[in-house]
């Protein structure tokens, strides 16, 4: 069974009295939605996407509070981990200063290991360099077939059904149909290139974490196009 991703927004009181926390129909939601969030999906036909880098202190977080911003509409449920990660730790200043710089903060996010519970829940492993992939295959190799460099994915996943048109595809962007799309790439057969890293700016300036940022920015966005 998945668990919970949606986290509350910290900007909303809590307050059961929001239509938007209430049941809709046989939909539940477990955290507050946007205004506007499209509600088609069950909770169970969301698709997981999961952000990985090294620590998930810098790329991976940045990446996930990217992510979400785009999907306005809450049809993806969006996390963020570590291959590598000491637990526990929030934003250092330069990512949360990298992230500011595009409008965004995650006050929440906490440092977290990548683990066979993950590998249950995913849907999409999206990795940073191709020392993530290695790392996957070694350790949660039922990973292998849906986890892709961020560079990969944004060029070569293929957008949903009716993307680009008035298709009215019921399944088009559920966790079924972007399981398909991933592992039709055949990613657990593709041999990790150096052009896919997205170079880690643990250590350098705020200037490495905003070029990084800047970066990122992008690429997430290319992708979200295709989820």
């Amino acid at each position: 069974m998945r668990r919970d991703g949606w986290q509350d927004d910290p900007d909303m009181p809590p307050t059961t009295s929001d239509p938007e926390k209430r049941p809709v129909g046989d939909i539940v939601c477990t955290g507050y939605a946007r205004p506007g969030r499209d509600l088609r999906f069950r909770r169970n036909e969301r698709p997981v996407v999961y952000m990985v880098c090294t620590g998930n202190a810098a790329r991976s977080p940045m990446a996930a509070a990217m992510l979400r911003d785009l999907d306005s509409e809450g049809r993806i449920d969006v996390r963020s981990a570590g291959v590598l990660a000491v637990e526990g730790h929030p934003l250092g200043p330069r990512t949360r200063a990298a992230l500011a710089r595009h409008g965004l903060a995650d006050h929440d996010h906490r440092s977290r290991q990548l683990d066979s519970h993950d590998a249950a829940d995913a849907d999409l492993v999206v990795v940073m360099e191709p020392l993530h992939l290695l790392w996957i295959r070694r350790e949660l190799p039922s990973l292998a077939p849906i986890s892709g460099s961020l560079r990969r994915l944004a060029r070569d996943l293929d957008p949903p059904a009716g993307a680009d048109s008035a298709g009215d595809d019921a399944t088009a962007g559920t966790s079924a149909d972007l399981r398909r799309r991933v592992t039709s790439l055949g990613l657990a057969r593709l041999t990790p290139e150096a052009w896919e890293e997205v170079v880690d700016p643990a250590g350098g300036s705020q200037d490495a974490f905003d070029r990084c940022s800047d970066e990122l920015s992008l690429l997430v966005a290319q992708l979200h196009r295709r989820l």
